[in-house]
C-alpha cells in the first residue's frame, strides 16, 4: 500500500494544481426588477445567451416581465424583434411602459418557421432582444439558440409552457412564472451559480 500523504503538505509543495473557481461576469443587462437581479448571479440576463421562461399559460403576464428589458433596450435606440407571440402585443400599453415601438419588429411565423426566424435574427448581429413563442423546441433547436446569441450578441428569449421543465435546457437562465398564489418568478437553472430555492415575488414594480 502506498504511503498516505497529507494534502496540505502537497498543496504546499505545489504538487497538486490548485484550481480557483471563476466568478460569472457582471451583467451589463439588468432586468428591470430589483429581487429579481438580485439573486441572478450575474445580476441581470445572461450575456449573449438564451434564457428560456417557463409557462403555466400564455398571458399569465410573461411580457410585463421582459417589459423594462424592452423600454431600457429601444430606447437607446436597438431594435427588439418579437416572434409568433399567441396575443399581439398592446402598443399603446408597451408605449405607457416606455417601450419605443418603432425599434420594434413582430413577425408572424409559422409553427415550422419560429426557431428559424430566431435564429437568423439572433445571428444578424442587428438585434438587441429576440423573444419567441415555439410550440416545439427539442435540445439541438435551443442549442442551436443559445450558439446565435452568443454570435450576434444578442439576449434571446423563449417562451415555452412548463411541462418542458423535466427536460434538460441549453439554456443558460433558466426561469418558471407563477401566477398563483401571486405573480412570481422561479429561478430552475441559472448559469454561474446555483437557483435558489424560493420564489420571487414580482408584485413591488420593476425600476
Amino acid at each position: 500500500m502506498g504511503q498516505v500523504v497529507a494534502l496540505d503538505s502537497l498543496l504546499h509543495a505545489r504538487q497538486v494544481w490548485h484550481g480557483r473557481a471563476t466568478p460569472a461576469p457582471d451583467s451589463s443587462q439588468p432586468t428591470g426588477w430589483p429581487d429579481l437581479d438580485a439573486i441572478l448571479p450575474a445580476g441581470g440576463w445572461p450575456e449573449h445567451a438564451l434564457t428560456e421562461i417557463l409557462l403555466p399559460a400564455d398571458g399569465v403576464g410573461e411580457l410585463q416581465l421582459l417589459l423594462p428589458t424592452l423600454a431600457r433596450l429601444t430606447r437607446a435606440a436597438r431594435s427588439v424583434v418579437v416572434i409568433a407571440p399567441p396575443y399581439l402585443p398592446c402598443v399603446a400599453g408597451w408605449e405607457a411602459r416606455g417601450v419605443a415601438m418603432a425599434q420594434v419588429d413582430i413577425v408572424q411565423a409559422g409553427e415550422r418557421d419560429v426557431l428559424w426566424a430566431a435564429e437568423q435574427c439572433l445571428r444578424s448581429g442587428s438585434c438587441a432582444a429576440v423573444l419567441a413563442w415555439p410550440v416545439q423546441a427539442d435540445d439541438r433547436a435551443l442549442r442551436r439558440l443559445q450558439v446565435a446569441a452568443d454570435t450576434g450578441k444578442a439576449l434571446a428569449f423563449v417562451f415555452r409552457d412548463r411541462r418542458h421543465a423535466v427536460q434538460a435546457s441549453p439554456a443558460a437562465l433558466r426561469l418558471e412564472l407563477e401566477s398563483t398564489p401571486g405573480w412570481q418568478v422561479r429561478v430552475r437553472k441559472c448559469r454561474g451559480g446555483n437557483p435558489p430555492v424560493g420564489a420571487v415575488p414580482l408584485a413591488s414594480g420593476w425600476s
